[in-house]
């Protein structure tokens, strides 16, 4: 089941207030004498936070073709990681279908080289590399900025408990938080985003927080990446067609910031240039 990325508000039942995003999946199905099993979503939504901040361990995984793939390995980048258990069967279908076609929309707006995302199998030993592989086939996932790994069942409790990410089985499945974890590019985590609807919008945008606002690679060119950036900050939210567009205004907006900081860098160097002038006159 996916942890679904969400800021977006959910159904709304009142005309006076909105609830909040859904916090946890509970699957539907025989929940007799589950009382003890339930998740406690307060305690969760509270481990969840409290990472924010911290690194992320160096662990080890299984990609879908059984190579070792630390996480460390996607250090450079903003990192995606949300945590999937492939037996899910209720709404995980929907949720997972949400999450893929916000990925996929922001990769149209920042480019797949721009952002890493992982998808964690948590039940072991059954979320097998192979077990991962037949679940993104299975959606039809096959972004090159997309993975999908599987943890060895000796550290899957160190794993969650860094990520923040609460679980219990149960006889219907897994009570678990919806939840995807943004790490920044230095390795931390940033932001954690809850919910099982969501729009691009609520993907894109921390990401273009923060890609722009990092500093310019040496091995990039400056300008083409200074103009990438500038694109990159000129896409607007559609929310009727639920897609990215471009705002020339912005564009139209920046070029006129920019024409004004020439005109006053030019003031300043004729008011300098001028003084000088005066000086050896006088002199």
């Amino acid at each position: 089941m996916a942890a679904a990325l969400i800021f977006s508000a959910s159904c709304v039942l009142s005309a006076d207030k909105a609830p909040g995003p859904k916090l946890v999946e509970r699957p539907q199905g025989d929940r007799t004498g589950l009382t003890l099993t339930t998740l406690d979503e307060k305690a969760a939504l509270q481990l969840s936070q409290s990472v924010i901040g911290k690194p992320v361990g160096d662990h080890v995984l299984l990609d879908r073709q059984e190579r070792p793939t630390p996480l460390s390995k996607y250090r450079g980048k903003p990192l995606l990681v949300n945590f999937v258990y492939t037996a899910c069967f209720n709404v995980c279908p929907t949720t997972t279908k949400n999450l893929q076609k916000a990925v996929e929309t922001t990769v149209n707006v920042l480019g797949a080289d721009r952002f890493n995302i992982v998808s964690i199998g948590f039940n072991q030993p059954f979320d097998s590399p192979q077990a991962m592989k037949i679940f993104a086939t299975q959606y039809g996932i096959d972004l090159p900025n997309w993975e999908f790994l599987s943890p060895a069942a000796a550290i899957v409790d160190e794993l969650t408990q860094n990520f923040g990410f609460s679980y219990v089985a149960t006889t219907a499945g897994f009570d678990h938080m919806n939840q995807v974890t943004i790490v920044d590019a230095n390795g931390k985590i940033f932001r954690q985003v809850y919910g099982e609807k969501f729009t691009a919008e609520d993907l894109a945008e921390p990401l273009k927080a923060m890609i722009t606002g990092a500093p310019i690679p040496p091995q990039t060119g400056t300008l083409e990446e200074i103009a990438d950036r500038i694109r990159i900050l000129c896409s607007v939210y559609d929310p009727v067609s639920g897609k990215y567009r471009t705002n020339y205004a912005l564009y139209f907006e920046i070029a006129g910031f920019i024409s004004f900081m020439f005109f006053m860098a030019w003031v300043a160097w004729s008011f300098m240039r001028s003084r000088r002038k005066d000086k050896i006159q006088s002199g």
